[in-house]
């Protein structure tokens, strides 16, 4: 671009900023969606991952919040004749910067969109808008003795249309799948304000998938507007067994025993040590008196109190100090320390990853990373739902006292990120088993695609967003 160039083009885009702006006045009045302007938006600007996702000098033209799915297409057909960028954003719980702001953007939230349209016992299915919090979901549909299986652990602050986008998992995903298989239909609002309606029946097998396609694209297809969920019986009975090993590879074994024994729980936890210790020195709790690294498994259904049996069993072939939770209380104690037990004491510089490897791998991930710390005096801890392969590993450094905890972090935390995704991927993993690409994990996109397949996935999103007006810079 020439000195000559820049003028011109920035008098360009101001100017359609303008005539955006200006028509999104009339559309705010016309669809019922209202405006969040001043101090207010800035709380729209980005997600929990902070970093570089979180700066603070982005400058979105709006923050709208339509009210309906017609308010959403009204939006988008503006944005479009205008090629103004377009950021989704939920409830803001991402951890991968999905849900940041983009200069220029204007910003749609759904959190308007929050009711649960439908819970159908009979048919074992709800319809619900994309803003509905999936912890509220769950508590509407206890009374009818259902639930909605996809458990992230911020299933008491994330949405519904959020848990869609990434594909997220949760604790329960070695049993139940994650939530692109409990999503059965979806209504989408595409980049230029076309509908597309999804069925309401449990078989659906007419065409392509695009269910499925929609399921974890992290907001660059279209913006979600309703959602067809399976629901299941609430479980009739359900039992826990914690079990206490010496190393993370012993508790691997115990893992193996587990499926030998033709067990599939639940709920299968992999607790290391430093996380423990971590749990202790945030909550109060005394977790680490039992042991080096704990295990805990829960069994439903029918038959939890027989499987739970059988786990018992296995685990201790394995060499584990295994015993079931007959105490309820300590039962619910043990698995809400797993959720929300950690956080920080004192400052520290971090980085915290979601990478999944096979379940056979797991105990050599953490030996990676036990390497990755050592090598660049980092702290590290993980936890793992260790049925399925997908840990949440921090790698850490802590603040000195007296330097500034918002200074930059050291630059070994973004050599050692580097390492830990890599070891995950030549371990035959993925870069995310729940957390999405954001806008954090695209260098490392092509490592796992490969070249023709992140180009091809490129391909598709500009058949549905030919102007690359949504969510640009994240996912693919």
């Amino acid at each position: 671009m020439t000195t000559h160039q820049a003028p011109v083009l920035r008098a360009a885009a101001e100017a359609t900023e303008r005539a955006f702006l200006r028509d999104l006045g009339d559309v705010l009045a016309e669809d019922g969606a209202s405006l969040v302007d001043g101090q207010r938006a800035l709380h729209y600007l980005h997600d929990r991952s902070g970093g570089e996702t979180a700066r603070t000098d982005v400058r979105a033209l709006a923050v709208v919040r339509p009210a309906d799915a017609d308010g959403v297409a009204a939006v988008l057909r503006l944005a479009h004749r205008h090629r103004v960028p377009v950021v989704t954003r939920g409830a803001g719980t991402g951890l991968s910067g999905g849900a940041s702001a983009v200069d220029g953007c204007v910003v749609l939230s759904t959190e308007r969109l929050d009711r649960i349209v439908e819970i159908s016992p009979e048919d074992e299915v709800a319809v619900v808008q994309p803003g509905v919090i999936n912890a509220d979901l769950n508590k509407a549909l206890a009374e009818h003795r259902l639930y909605f299986a996809p458990d992230p652990a911020s299933d008491a602050i994330s949405t519904i249309g959020g848990n869609i986008a990434t594909n997220a998992g949760g604790l329960r995903c070695a049993k139940y799948g994650v939530t692109r298989d409990s999503v059965l239909a979806l209504d989408v609002v595409l980049a230029d304000g076309t509908a597309l309606r999804g069925h309401r029946s449990v078989k659906g097998v007419t065409g392509l998938d695009l269910t499925a396609l929609f399921v974890g694209s992290e907001g660059v297809l279209g913006v979600i507007v309703g959602v067809t969920v399976r629901l299941r019986p609430l479980p009739v009975a359900t039992a826990t067994v914690s079990a206490y090993y010496p190393s993370v590879q012993a508790a691997s074994g115990g893992v193996r025993e587990i499926s030998r024994a033709g067990v599939v729980p639940a709920v299968a936890e992999l607790i290391d040590n430093a996380s423990l210790r971590n749990i202790d020195e945030y909550s109060g709790s005394r977790l680490t008196d039992g042991g080096e690294v704990l295990l805990l498994v829960r069994t439903d259904g029918h038959a939890a109190a027989a499987e739970a049996a059988d786990v018992v069993t296995a685990l201790r072939r394995a060499g584990g100090d295994a015993h079931l939770v007959t105490d309820e209380r300590e039962s619910e104690r043990l698995w809400e320390l797993r959720r929300s037990g950690r956080g920080r004491i004192r400052p520290v510089w971090s980085v915290g990853e979601d990478v999944a490897v096979p379940k056979s791998r797991v105990a050599d991930m953490y030996e990676e990373l036990e390497r990755i710390g050592r090598r660049h005096a980092l702290d590290f801890a993980a936890v793992a739902h260790a049925a399925d392969g997908n840990l949440h590993p921090v790698l850490s450094r802590p603040v000195p006292e007296g330097t500034d905890p918002g200074a930059p972090s050291p630059p070994e935390l973004d050599v050692a990120e580097d390492e830990l995704v890599r070891g995950a991927l030549a371990l035959g993993g993925t870069v995310t088993g729940e957390h999405g690409v954001g806008a954090t994990k695209r260098r490392w996109l092509e490592d796992e695609l490969g070249a023709a397949g992140l180009a091809l996935q490129r391909s598709i999103k500009a058949v549905f967003d030919p102007n690359g007006i949504l969510n640009p810079g994240k996912a693919i």
